[in-house]
């Protein structure tokens, strides 16, 4: 099958287009120049985890861009790009609020929002003047929708945001915040859940960006202290806002799931490049039989990651009902590979592998932090699962 472009051609065989070939291969170059590991390191540990001069360069290449439909300035592409790009991400642990601002916010904008909110508000994120988050996770909550319960109350034509967000990608430099919130009283599950447009700085929000095992992917705990919005605020229909988070995660896991192959590849990459220079015992280690089926198991999961992640791609942009099984799939697996490469990477290097400042570190922390980030592989089996019809997923 042939992954589409914004064309929307019918699938014909697993392979890039010229024009998607290209995106990667720029991609690709402007990222090793850009961001190699050691301004990598540089930015990890700056409060804002990114370079704003660098976050205007992808935006006058369009990248922000990207899945943005062309009516409100953006390029109209599909998820397939936009995955070609997470790839070459992944690849280079490139430090910036993409999957954060792109991925999350800008695809519950542009699938939940009203046509005034998506005028108002996807230009300047396709221009990269306007960064997104989604507050959704809490300090006791999972990703599931019955870890939802703080509440927005109605008082007149306003509501009265009061609770605590936690984990919340990028929060802490975001602009403008999608806030999940309980609107209707008594309502449980999936019910009652509406997200809210708040901006960052109003009063009464309160950030703080955590400490977490990943620093190239920051994250925040957000306080709402009687933030008031409009009740226009609200993104879309009222109650309506898990059925949006639900949509945005089968995409973005396939985001993320070409992210992990990203990674995994250039685990594989420093491996291999090292078994070959390392020497003991007079040969390299690369001519002994256990690195060599350690590189060959690692060459077999990238491999398959890749088809699991290119064909769940396919399947969102035809708008194939497949989605709801590909989607969970390539999540768990290619989760549990790249952690997998990760952690072989590191025991291939040996000695110096198992320092901190080895690179391989960066990518086993992003490893173990995206095998969680948007539930876990055990959680998206469980979703594959109820797909197939072998058993329900956890109720919430």
């Amino acid at each position: 099958m042939e992954l589409p472009g914004s064309t929307g051609a019918a699938p014909t065989n697993l392979i890039f287009s010229e024009e998607q070939v290209m995106l990667r291969d720029t991609a690709r170059r402007f990222l090793e120049a850009k961001t190699p590991s050691t301004e990598v390191r540089r930015l990890m540990e700056t409060d804002e985890g990114f370079d704003a001069g660098l976050w205007s360069e992808i935006a006058q290449q369009g990248w922000q861009a990207m899945a943005i439909p062309e009516v409100y300035g953006g390029a109209g592409f599909s998820v397939i790009e936009q995955g070609i790009l997470m790839e070459e991400m992944g690849r280079s642990l490139f430090p910036a609020p993409f999957l954060s601002t792109v991925v999350l916010g800008a695809d519950l904008i542009v699938h939940a929002g009203t046509e005034s909110q998506k005028k108002d508000l996807l230009p300047e994120v396709a221009s990269g003047a306007r960064r997104v988050a989604l507050a959704q996770l809490e300090p006791r909550g999972g990703w599931d929708a019955s870890g939802v319960t703080m509440a927005a109350r109605r008082v007149g034509d306003d509501l009265v945001i009061t609770g605590t967000k936690s984990f919340v990608l990028d929060g802490h430099t975001a602009d403008t915040l999608l806030v999940a919130v309980r609107t209707e009283p008594g309502a449980t599950g999936v019910d009652g859940i509406s997200l809210v447009v708040v901006d960052a700085t109003a009063p009464g929000v309160t950030r703080r960006r955590l400490e977490t095992m990943d620093m190239t992917r920051k994250q925040a705990e957000i306080q709402f202290d009687g933030v008031r919005v409009p009740v226009t605020a609200i993104l879309g229909d009222s109650g309506s806002g898990w059925r949006a988070i639900a949509d945005t995660m089968t995409r973005a896991v396939v985001a993320l799931a070409f992210e992990q192959v990203g990674g995994a590849q250039r685990c594989l990459e420093m491996a291999v490049e090292y078994a070959k220079v390392r020497v003991q015992f007079g040969r390299p280690i690369g001519s002994f039989q256990a690195i060599k089926h350690k590189c060959a198991d690692m060459l077999v999961l990238v491999e398959s990651a890749k088809s699991a992640a290119y064909h769940a791609a396919w399947a969102v942009a035809a708008g194939d009902p497949e989605a709801a099984i590909a989607a969970p799939l390539a999540k768990s697996y290619c989760s549990e590979a790249y952690f997998h490469c990760a952690a072989e990477n590191i025991q291939i290097h040996g000695g110096i592998g198992f320092t901190w400042e080895h690179d391989a570190h960066l990518y086993f922390k992003r490893a173990k932090t995206d095998e969680l980030l948007f539930g876990s592989p055990a959680e998206h089996r469980a979703m594959l699962a109820e797909a197939l019809g072998f058993g329900a997923k956890p109720k919430g």
